[in-house]
């Protein structure tokens, strides 16, 4: 029997990141994984989705080429080219992780994981069952969608996220339930190729999590002017599929007939069938309950990524699986959620961290706030990409950036340098203050926060 420093149960996100971590810190790790190593990011997610977007990008580009004085007699796309870039993404990547755990001695063991006790995993394989143990166990199983039954889910009219990345075809319409990430980033992807795409949300707005609703509304009006419909405060309340075509009826009676339907709400968090009832792990629907330790409530048995709830991120379980470790080697660290930033990868992009002017005013912070249009970028004008703006959030008393959104282009690379202003506690005139490379997009951030200062430069304030 093989005995190890540390166990992780899943290779996902946080599960990779931990187990190179703790390598790193001089650890025997043994990380088990039944799938893919990378998880749901890497193989049916984050990375995937993102290189068919990328498909979409250029083919818009080349569809707008003239705009910018290039004339291109014939395009098309190809499905098969579009999806085989996709796989070619994904197995690069997911190499890399495999050299990367290997060369840190990590050994990888391809099967199910189950807790036998707070030392003890079984590992259900090709050619049979094997025993680990050690010292400690870090839970990182992830999650995967829901299968909702008013649904009817069936992988081929009716679609999950998974289903809709291997499905290799471009529908004539398409129905997606649900306007956040994953919905909204679909709705971007299948529009692009000629799809005629309508989302429905039950909640009054899209991106229901984001409480800033300029933000939300500018997104919904951009996307009904990209021809994607959007029917908000509905809900579907069933969902058949009769003669190749799918029938979806909404609350307010209406029925929609499509070609494929991608249900994009809901995920299930993976910790059943893990053997948590065997050691007495505390569970709250689902979800694995930590303290800001990460420790569950057995001794040396952590939990980390979706499984453990919250903001369903890669990013977020990176970092608690760099914290496990380093907690794990014996560093006083903990984790910290004040500083987590998301992004949706729409056209435009939407970024934000830290908190809204509503979530702020709704804690009793008295706040000032700046916006910068990218109308008025040099950068963004000269890519033609002038649609949205950058937001900043300050406290009013000591102009301390307590958070940001910002709804345009590379959104989600910009909201880095806002995400490291609230980290460290930096001011309106820290970033005012600091010279932005001309032309290019952050300097929108730069003349945000310059906005409340009543120093901005590029767009006329009344005073």
């Amino acid at each position: 029997m093989e005995k190890f420093d540390v166990i992780f149960l899943g290779a996902g996100s946080g599960g990779y990141v931990g187990a190179i971590r703790a390598a790193d810190l001089g650890k025997k790790v043994c990380i088990i994984e039944a799938r893919e190593l990378g998880g749901t990011c890497l193989n049916r997610g984050c990375i995937p989705t993102k290189a068919l977007l990328k498909s979409a990008e250029v083919f818009h580009t080349v569809k707008e080429a003239k705009t910018f004085g290039v004339n291109v007699d014939s395009y098309s796309f190809d499905v098969n080219g579009i999806y085989s870039w996709k796989e070619n993404v994904v197995k690069k990547l997911v190499s890399g992780v495999e050299y990367l755990l290997k060369s840190r001695k990590v050994v990888i063991k391809k099967g199910r994981g189950r807790i036998i006790d707070n030392e003890t995993v079984e590992i259900e394989t090709s050619e049979g069952k094997e025993i680990v143990q050690g010292e400690n166990i870090v839970i990182a199983t992830g999650s995967e969608p829901a299968m909702i039954p008013t649904f009817k889910i069936d992988g081929k009219n009716v679609l999950t996220s998974d289903d809709a990345l291997t499905l290799g075809e471009i529908p004539k319409d398409i129905v997606i339930i649900g306007a956040g990430a994953i919905g909204i980033e679909f709705a971007t992807f299948y529009s692009t190729f000629g799809t005629k795409v309508t989302i429905v949300e039950m909640m009054p707005q899209v991106v229901p999590t984001l409480k800033d609703k300029k933000v939300a509304n500018y997104l919904q009006r951009i996307l009904n002017k990209k021809g994607i419909e959007v029917k908000v405060g509905a809900k579907i309340e069933s969902v058949e599929v009769k003669d190749g075509k799918v029938y979806s009826t909404l609350s307010t009676g209406e029925v929609l007939e499509s070609e494929k339907v991608l249900v994009s709400i809901g995920r299930k968090l993976n910790s059943d069938n893990i053997g948590l009832e065997n050691i007495g792990v505390n569970v709250d629907r689902g979800r694995i309950v930590v303290d800001e330790y990460l420790r569950t409530n057995v001794k040396n048995v952590y939990a980390i990524g979706d499984v453990i709830g919250g903001l369903l991120l890669a990013h977020k379980a990176m970092k608690e699986g760099e914290v496990v470790a380093e907690i794990i080697a014996g560093e006083n660290k903990k984790m910290d959620y004040r500083v987590v930033p998301w992004a949706i990868f729409s056209s435009p992009e939407i970024a934000a961290c830290g908190l809204t002017e509503e979530e702020a005013k709704e804690q009793g912070i008295d706040v000032i706030t700046g916006e910068f249009p990218f109308s008025a970028n040099g950068k963004a004008v000269s890519m033609n990409a002038t649609d949205g703006f950058v937001k900043v959030v300050a406290r009013k008393e000591d102009k301390v950036i307590i958070g940001a959104q910002i709804i345009g282009p590379e959104a989600s690379v910009m909201i880095a340098e806002l995400a490291l202003a609230i980290q460290n506690n930096l001011t309106l005139d820290d970033v005012a203050d600091t010279i932005h490379t001309h032309p290019t997009l952050p300097e929108a951030i730069m003349e945000a926060v310059k906005v409340p200062l009543g120093s901005v430069v590029h767009i006329y304030l009344r005073r």
